[in-house]
């Protein structure tokens, strides 16, 4: 719950830590919440980005996708920007995989810039921690990297956090 004299990112940290609490990394002793704080630094520290909204999403990027939390609850404790930052990183798995992800690139493509810039931020993580990823060949988190930039070279002019984040995750992967 947001208080005058609690920062927003802390009730976020508590907030990601509680929905995420029983879930691990696929490597299966990782507690899953690391993920989601180590994007939020790499959007802070890797490509300097101090903005608010986008360091809150970051930390609550997958708590649609991968918990039981909806977007209504995201809106009412931290407001619709985020809720909407978290839904444009939110894939629907109902659908088709092909399906999916043709949408939730459109759906990305159409987003915020800043859900670009956590996308980006994931894709560096995953691929940083591409040991937990033991179900994904390094080919596949190189693709995954390769279209999060695609999707984020428009942005690249106008925010300089995106340039930073483009040059990083393109060094990483090797692009």
């Amino acid at each position: 719950m947001l208080t005058a004299d609690r920062p927003i990112w802390q009730a976020a940290v508590a907030f990601a830590a509680r929905k995420h609490r029983n879930q691990t990394r696929k490597d299966k002793t990782t507690p899953y919440v690391s993920h989601v704080y180590r994007v939020a630094l790499t959007v802070r520290d890797v490509f300097g980005c101090s903005d608010p909204q986008a360091l809150v999403a970051a930390l609550l990027h997958d708590t649609i996708e991968d918990t039981t939390t909806d977007y209504d609850e995201v809106a009412e404790q931290f407001g619709t920007l985020i809720a909407d930052l978290v839904a444009a990183l939110t894939k629907n798995m109902a659908l088709p995989e092909q399906q999916r992800e043709d949408e939730y690139d459109s759906r990305l493509a159409r987003a915020d810039w800043r859900a670009r810039l956590i996308k980006l931020a994931d894709a560096y993580d995953n691929y940083c921690d591409w040991t937990s990823a033991i179900d994904l060949r390094l080919d596949e988190l190189r693709d995954k990297c390769r279209r999060a930039v695609n999707l984020a070279k428009p942005d690249a002019q106008s925010h300089p956090e995106t340039a930073a984040a483009i040059r990083a995750v393109s060094a990483l992967a090797k692009l």
